[in-house]
């Protein structure tokens, strides 16, 4: 985004000033998954805590994930057993406390005659799988003959089928799984800003001490200071550490391609497919209308900031999709909208880019930084509870009890969550006079929060219509968004509030007014929201 100076006060303010008058027992640099995490964790502890990202939250790889939340079946192959059996026991937690965004899946391993892994291994790797989760599977695995599974997954090619394996993860939404932390943190004392870059570290005594930041928004500079600086900016991590004065490169990032196309699963199982080219595994995931396919794993040698997806990585996921479909297979012309991220692995020269561990590793320097590389981000809550034990130890202070995996987030106070869907669906359809299938998508996205939301259209009953003709996306979840969830410029909103942005279309009919919305109530200048609606137009007119 481009910096407007001189902006009216009234949008300028978040009370940035205010930051820089505190001491913070912790800055956290990176809104992504891992630093909201740890900003949470620190600040259900008593901590005095800032948690602060250069764009949006998730803006990185955190909304660039596949959008599951799995225990690592592929790590089996590599002997990775402790990061499964961690893997399936966070599953299980984030299912109890965000159950409104961490919902079961099943999934299809389709076996053919000349795949590398046989039917036997698969089966055996099943097992192994339910064991290591010690009975927290949703069901145990089945193995389907192949009649059956094409019965019950008319799309899978037949020929050469030798049978199917059926087990269970869970789906998600990255985006607003990371949100939630960063409002729980918030809900919990700590401070959260997004659109606040790092542009230099604080230094006394030979520790590091703060940071100094850019608001992105009006290009002004800040100090904050803080007697702990973690740095969790993922594939950002050694452009932070470069700034501590270390020059060592911690990571291998590789680059992950994802795909949206017209609906492939006829049923709901997600497939779980054997890429001919290279032996890898990759995902055909339902979405709605739409079938999410993905992931490459490809080294990457650029800026962080400047990956996209490829047009070989495209091919090669419409292509090693097309091997396994008995029906015409997806063009690139169909490709609704792509997108990716980076993974920022721990660095390794040994193996090849889809065999790099997805163990993370807490990095501390001379200065005192403490940095995070790699993890997944199943394992995002238990390696906040690490970094968290060691900042409490830097700081002289007892850690006390981790509390993350007991509380819900903000929206997953639910109890029984199945049980709460289906009973305030109809009351509250009834309450607002809209369909029961909106208000259950509502419920899917808000949680517990849904009571919050429409406490906005109490005061302004407008807001319960379509933000635009035909729009899926109400007028009341921009402005909660805006009010509540700290979003800043129409993308915040389309792509990461919402997921309009993945759509067919794009969240280009929403887009102005969506745009003239957040002016408003930010009270942003006409050439602000002129600026915004180019951006988008920009990144989002071609999948």
């Amino acid at each position: 985004m481009s910096i407007v100076k001189n902006l009216p006060a009234t949008f300028a303010n978040r009370d940035i000033e205010g930051m820089c008058r505190r001491r913070y027992d912790a800055l956290v640099i990176g809104g992504g998954i891992n630093g909201a995490g740890i900003a949470r964790d620190l600040a259900l502890r008593g901590l005095r805590v800032a948690l602060v990202e250069k764009g949006d939250f998730a803006s990185g790889t955190s909304s660039a994930s596949t959008k599951l939340i799995h225990g690592g079946v592929r790590y089996l192959e590599h002997l990775d057993f402790h990061l499964v059996f961690e893997s399936c026991r966070e599953r299980s937690i984030l299912q109890k406390i965000a159950p409104h965004l961490v919902r079961p899946l099943p999934f299809f391993i389709p076996v053919y005659r000349d795949d590398p892994r046989s039917l036997l291994t698969i089966r055996a790797g099943m097992a192994l799988y339910d064991l290591l989760a010690l009975l927290r599977n949703t069901r145990h695995h089945s193995i389907l003959n192949p009649a059956e599974a094409v019965r019950r997954e008319p799309a899978l090619q037949q020929e050469g089928l030798k049978g199917v394996a059926l087990y269970w993860d869970c789906r998600m939404d990255d985006a607003r799984l990371c949100l939630e932390n960063v409002l729980a943190a918030r809900e919990a004392g700590a401070e959260t800003r997004n659109y606040l870059q790092v542009t230099g570290l604080l230094a006394s005594g030979g520790l590091t001490r703060g940071a100094r930041l850019r608001d992105m928004e009006n290009g002004e500079e800040v100090e904050i200071e803080a007697r702990v600086v973690v740095n969790a900016t993922g594939p950002w991590l050694d452009e932070v550490c470069a700034l501590d004065g270390d020059e060592e490169k911690k990571l291998r990032p590789t680059r992950g391609t994802h795909i949206l196309v017209p609906r492939i699963n006829c049923g709901e199982e997600a497939l779980y497919l054997t890429a001919g080219r290279d032996d890898r595994l990759f995902f055909v995931i339902p979405r709605g209308p739409l079938s999410l396919i993905g992931t490459t794993d490809v080294d990457f040698r650029g800026g962080a900031d400047e990956v996209g997806p490829t047009e070989e990585d495209v091919g090669y996921l419409l292509s090693e999709t097309a091997r396994h479909l008995r029906r015409e297979p997806p063009k690139r012309s169909e490709v609704v909208a792509s997108f990716a991220g980076l993974r920022p692995l721990l660095s390794d020269s040994s193996a090849k880019a889809s065999g790099v561990s997805r163990e993370h590793r807490i990095f501390e320097s001379g200065s005192g930084l403490i940095s995070v590389g790699g993890g997944k981000y199943t394992t995002y809550r238990a390696v906040a509870d690490e970094v968290a034990r060691r900042v409490c130890r830097r700081l002289g202070k007892s850690p006390g009890r981790c509390l993350t995996h007991r509380l819900p987030l903000p929206g997953g106070a639910t109890g029984r969550f199945e049980t709460y869907l289906r009973r305030r669906t109809p009351v509250l359809a009834e309450r607002c006079g809209l369909p029961e299938t909106t208000v259950e998508s509502l419920i899917l996205r808000y949680g517990s929060r849904i009571d919050q939301l429409l406490a906005l259209a109490d005061a302004e009953p407008e807001l319960l219509q379509p933000i635009a003709e035909k729009s899926t996306l109400l007028a009341v979840e921009a402005a909660y968004a805006i009010e509540v969830e700290m979003a800043r410029t129409p993308e915040d909103i389309l792509r990461r509030r919402t997921a309009l942005a993945l759509g067919a279309g794009r969240g280009v009919a929403e887009l102005e007014n969506v745009s003239t919305l957040l002016g408003r109530r930010l009270r942003a200048p006409a050439d602000r929201c002129q600026q915004w609606q180019s951006a988008y137009r920009a990144r989002y007119s071609t999948p």
